[in-house]
C-alpha cells in the first residue's frame, strides 16, 4: 500500500511539474502595432527597385524602410501611403487620412521637395558652380522661413489623427563624403549641397522634438557609403538614363541604412 502510495505521489508531481515548466516556456506575444508610414520618394523607396503595382507613380519599393519593418517585424497591420514628390501639402491633403486612433506606430520622412531638392540638383549638375551655390542658399533661405511651420502643420496633423502612435520622424543623408578625389560638382558645390541637407536634417529635428516625436538620424550610418566616399555607395549618383533615381537611396541603402535606424528608434 506504501509503494503504491509512493508511486502515486511520484506520478502526480511530474505531472504537476510537468504542467509548471510547460507553463514556464514563454510564449512570442504577436506584435500589436498598427503601423502607417507616410512621406516622399525617400519613404516610398524610389531607388530601391521592386515597385508594388498598387503604388503606380507614388513608387513605393518592397525594399523601403517601411516593407522591411513590416517584412521582419510584422506588425498587426501595416499601409504605406508614402510617395514620390510629396510634399509637406501632399502629407497633410492625401496621407494624414491613413491614420486613425488605432494607430500605434507612425513613420514620416517629408521636408525636402517643400524646399527643391530636385530644381537643385539640376542646376548644380547643368549651370555649375555659381548658380549651385545660390540655388542651395535660396534653398536654405526658404527653410528656415517657411519649412518649420510646415512641419509643425503635418505633425500636429499625426497627433490629431493619431493621438496614441509613437512617431519616428526619418531624415535625410548627406549626399556627398568631401575631401576625397571626385568628378562632377566642384568640391565647394559639394560642400554647400551637405549644407543644406545638414540645415534641412537640423530644422526637421528640432520641429520633430518639438512635437514630442522622435527624430531618426540617419547621417552618420550613411558615412562612408556617400557619393564621393571609397566604400559601397548607398545612394545613386546622376543617372541619365533614370533621372528619377538619382540621388535617392539604393536598396542596400535602405536596408544598411535607414532601416537599422528606424527600426531602432521605433522601439
Amino acid at each position: 500500500m506504501r509503494r503504491s502510495r509512493l508511486v502515486t505521489l511520484a506520478v502526480s508531481l511530474a505531472a504537476s511539474i510537468g504542467v509548471t515548466l510547460g507553463a514556464a516556456v514563454p510564449v512570442q506575444a504577436a506584435p500589436t502595432d498598427r503601423y502607417v508610414a507616410l512621406g516622399d520618394s525617400y519613404a516610398s523607396g524610389v531607388g530601391a527597385g521592386s515597385y508594388t503595382s498598387e503604388s503606380g507613380s507614388c513608387q513605393r519599393s518592397t525594399n523601403a524602410y517601411p516593407a522591411l519593418y513590416n517584412t521582419n517585424i510584422k506588425p498587426a497591420s501595416y499601409k504605406s501611403v508614402a510617395c514620390s514628390g510629396a510634399t509637406t501639402t501632399d502629407v497633410v491633403n492625401n496621407q494624414l487620412s491613413a491614420l486613425t486612433s488605432t494607430t500605434t506606430l507612425v513613420s514620416v520622412t517629408i521636408g525636402g521637395n517643400d524646399v527643391g531638392f530636385t530644381t537643385i540638383m539640376s542646376t548644380c549638375v547643368l549651370q555649375g558652380e555659381t548658380q549651385c551655390v545660390a540655388a542651395v542658399q535660396a534653398a536654405e533661405n526658404k527653410a528656415r522661413a517657411e519649412l518649420p511651420a510646415k512641419l509643425a502643420t503635418v505633425y500636429n496633423g499625426i497627433r490629431s489623427r493619431a493621438p496614441s502612435a509613437r512617431v519616428v520622424v526619418v531624415g535625410y543623408p548627406v549626399f556627398y563624403q568631401l575631401g576625397t578625389v571626385c568628378v562632377g560638382l566642384s568640391a565647394n558645390s559639394r560642400a554647400k549641397i551637405n549644407e543644406g541637407i545638414n540645415l534641412i536634417d537640423d530644422i526637421i529635428r528640432t520641429a520633430a522634438t518639438s512635437a514630442g516625436f522622435t527624430f531618426a538620424d540617419v547621417r552618420s550610418i550613411f558615412v562612408g557609403h556617400q557619393l564621393c566616399s571609397y566604400g559601397e555607395k548607398w545612394l545613386h549618383a546622376l543617372n541619365f538614363a533614370n533621372l528619377g533615381v538619382s540621388y535617392h537611396p539604393t536598396a542596400a541603402g535602405q536596408s544598411g541604412g535607414y532601416y537599422p535606424v528606424f527600426r531602432s528608434a521605433a522601439g
